[in-house]
């Protein structure tokens, strides 16, 4: 990995088949992503010592100076696992999973079901449509002549999501909305009587809301409003560079679910809403414990957010050199990098100071053109001459991640290799066998053939090939995001029972 920048990642909490605790490393350089290691923690008290320790031996493998961040869940154990690490390490920084930091704001936004809870009052109907759609999927599936009427009325077909996927409740309400015409149909048809009786009441309960226009508008709403959230899941749901995005995706999203909500109720900007209101503490107060000096100082280096262009299509907006809040996680990074200040710290503030006002080595025409042409790793490869030290740090944050999902994407390699069947290899051995099956699939998922050639997706599955025919646990098991119609048109083909 030499001359590689990295960021290396683990997933905590994940078991395989046979329910064996396992933690996965991976790290993420300019070539792409790349399996590290994959350790059982049976028997092992996963505290965040025994985290930090696995990690730093990580690092030390693949060099300190190589590692930029470290990605984790927002589990405690891995925070302080985290938090643990910079303390060793003052140029490495722990950064929360982004894709979990939204999943579990659209958890405390939909699973408001105690009226304890704050958000009771104002979010309480989203469990309530949530749960009436869920029981609406189950009737149905978990009876093999309803589930036929309802496919012998639609092409798509009804989702198994598991409760642990991302934004499960949006992506189980949208499929329902898609399939609202074959649902009435099945439901008003005349084989529907014929198949009740064994759930008279369940039938009945199924009935009503799909014909109750009432519940459709709430959950078109909900959907509508928690699109924002889903999309940011969804873009930063890879292992491309995005850290740079985080905070001003953020701020649009944000942005994006008021404009909705205000809109439903007829509101004009000035207004209070206590509904948004409620939602907003929640965005925030997860951006709150989320954020770190590094998407700030991340968001500081992006060049386009110096141009008139960019600052004027939101009212209000600033540059990032202008914002307090930025400018003081900026220092504080700084800090981190030289500890000690000096004429190095000294240098960089200089440079810095340049690149934001544009000025010496920064104020040429293509300089200040490019800003808003260019992506920002190639604008600082072409005009950042000028300050060595800034735009060294700037190719290192502006090629970062900022979630740890990937890491989640393992198909049950442990499992597989060392099984009931297979159990008298070593750990040594199993670790090697993974290590190879793991990068060898990381590599072929970079063949065009992968996407669209006639094995595209052969992965999908995971392991347990038998998935393709198991029915409904197919979807909890797929690796790919769940809302990608090229996989949607791949399992038509081979006539899967649960799409997405």
């Amino acid at each position: 990995m030499e001359q590689q920048r990295c960021d290396y990642c683990f997933r905590d909490g994940w078991s395989d088949p046979q329910r064996r605790p396992v933690l996965n490393f991976m790290a993420i350089t300019e070539d792409g992503p790349m399996f590290l290691r994959s350790i059982n923690t049976e028997g092992e008290v996963k505290s965040k010592e025994y985290i930090r320790d696995r990690l730093c031996e990580i690092i030390e493998a693949v060099g300190p100076t190589n590692v930029v961040q470290v990605i984790t869940d927002n589990a405690s154990n891995c925070r302080g696992a985290g938090l643990l690490v910079q303390e060793r390490y003052n140029h490495i920084f722990w950064t929360p999973c982004v894709v979990h930091t939204l999943n579990l704001a659209l958890k405390s936004i939909g699973s408001a079901t105690s009226q304890d809870d704050p958000l009771y009052d104002h979010c309480n109907w989203i469990s309530e449509i949530a749960a009436d759609g869920f029981r609406i999927k189950h009737f149905i599936m978990s009876h093999s002549m309803r589930l036929s009427m309802f496919n012998a009325s639609s092409k798509l077909k009804l989702l198994a999501v598991a409760d642990t996927r991302f934004a499960s409740q949006v992506v189980m309400l949208k499929r329902l909305v898609q399939i609202r015409q074959a649902l009435t149909m099945m439901v008003v048809g005349p084989k529907w009587n014929d198949y009740r009786n064994d759930n008279v009441e369940g039938a009945r309960f199924v009935k009503e809301k799909i014909l109750d226009d009432d519940w459709w508008n709430k959950v078109e709403y909900f959907i509508e409003f928690a699109e924002p959230i889903y999309s940011m899941i969804r873009a930063a749901d890879t292992d491309k560079p995005c850290l740079h995005l985080t905070y001003e995706m953020w701020d649009m999203m944000i942005e994006k679910v008021k404009e909705v909500i205000y809109r439903k109720e007829g509101l004009e900007p000035h207004e209070e809403s206590p509904f948004f209101s409620a939602v907003n503490d929640v965005l925030i107060f997860r951006w709150t414990k989320s954020s770190t000096p590094l998407h700030c100082l991340a968001h500081s280096l992006n060049p386009k957010y110096y141009t008139q262009a960019w600052i004027s299509e939101v009212p209000g907006r600033q540059a990032p050199h202008m914002d307090q809040e930025i400018s003081d996680e900026r220092n504080a990074c700084f800090r981190r990098f030289y500890p000690h200040g000096g004429p190095e710290m000294n240098e960089l503030k200089q440079q810095f100071a340049n690149f934001s006002l544009m000025g010496p080595g920064f104020n040429g025409f293509d300089s200040i053109e490019d800003r808003s042409l260019l992506e920002p790793k190639q604008w600082w490869g072409i005009h950042g001459n000028s300050a060595p030290a800034l735009r060294t740090i700037a190719l290192k944050l502006l090629g970062q991640p900022t979630s740890s999902s990937y890491s989640e994407r393992n198909w049950s390699t442990y499992g597989m290799i060392h099984n009931t069947l297979r159990n008298r290899l070593n750990p040594a051995r199993v670790e090697d066998l993974v290590f190879v099956h793991q990068n060898l699939r990381l590599i072929s998922r970079k063949s065009p053939e992968y996407i669209s050639g006639p094995s595209r997706f052969w992965d999908i599955g995971g392991d347990r090939y038998e998935l393709f025919v198991g029915g409904a646990d197919f979807l909890e098991q797929a690796e790919l995001s769940l809302d990608e119609p090229e996989l949607e048109d791949l399992l038509n083909e081979i006539e899967a029972l649960d799409v997405d």
